[in-house]
């Protein structure tokens, strides 16, 4: 299949998985368990499926947050609630959220074949964990039975899938959690301030990143990419959606088309969950 239009489908349904990190309901969930830190809630429903793992672990997997960060959320969360208690929190979290945000589309004919058109592209995805540490935790996760949930998590199991191949593009071309940061921003589609902020990466880190991004003859003195920078981010992001294609093979075009066409209308009713 053509890398890209797995890129695409993906991208169409990504609002569906992403709102997770942004809505109230699961915040919620996380305050019931007494995890009242929004990165807390962030790093530990997300690392949850691999079991009670170290800070560590998930500064391994997660890849650009502040270090600091993440032991700071981290520490003693696993003394306080089991992995299984918060994957139940953030399963009940999904369900409230689709339902405040798109509740016309829960139990309808469409979302339940946009369903079964994204688990079987999730369930190619689960023939091949090798290397991909924290999609298999999500992947070893048992379905929801409820259509809207099992998009949900078929869409959660795909993103994971995709950004453990981002990691690996990133890894080859050498680039620590700040320069990858840095590149980002230097493609223009987030801002530096925004990455900082939400990344909670410092201004010394960023600087020294951006200096040892311009030592290896990638960005310029204005920050924008050289030709060596831009190639060698060109070549990320395609590695990227080379790596992230084969589960959509199990679809085909035809199926991925479908699978937008469905989804659309839902992933623009999530982004109302986006707060």
């Amino acid at each position: 299949m053509d890398s890209l239009t797995a890129r695409k489908t993906w991208r169409t349904l990504e609002p569906i998985h992403g709102a997770i990190y942004f809505a109230a309901e699961a915040r919620e969930e996380y305050e019931a368990l007494g995890i009242d830190d929004r990165m807390t809630g962030y790093f530990a429903s997300r690392s949850a499926p691999m079991g009670a793992v170290s800070a560590e672990v998930v500064i391994a997997t997660f890849f650009n947050f502040d270090p600091g960060l993440v032991r700071r959320s981290m520490d003693g969360v696993w003394d306080r609630v089991t992995p299984a208690e918060v994957r139940d929190a953030r399963l009940r979290g999904a369900d409230r959220m689709i339902r405040a945000h798109a509740g016309a589309f829960v139990g309808t004919p469409e979302i339940a074949e946009a369903a079964e058109l994204a688990r079987a592209a999730a369930m190619a995805a689960c023939e091949r964990p090798e290397g991909r540490p924290l999609f298999a935790g999500h992947a070893s996760l048992p379905w929801p039975a409820e259509p809207h949930l099992v998009l949900w998590h078929a869409q959660s199991l795909l993103r994971e899938y995709r950004g453990d191949g981002h990691i690996v593009a990133l890894a080859v071309e050498g680039l620590d959690g700040c320069e990858a940061l840095v590149t980002h921003a230097a493609a223009g589609d987030v801002s530096a301030d925004i990455l900082r902020a939400t990344r909670q990466r410092t201004g010394d880190d960023w600087l020294a990143a951006e200096e040892r991004l311009r030592e290896r003859g990638w960005l310029d003195p204005d920050l924008a990419f050289t030709e060596l920078g831009q190639e060698r981010r060109n070549w990320i992001e395609a590695r990227t959606d080379e790596l992230a294609a084969a589960p959509y093979d199990a679809i085909g075009t035809d199926g991925c088309a479908r699978l937008r066409e469905l989804c659309r209308p839902i992933s623009t009713a999530m982004m109302g969950a986006f707060r």
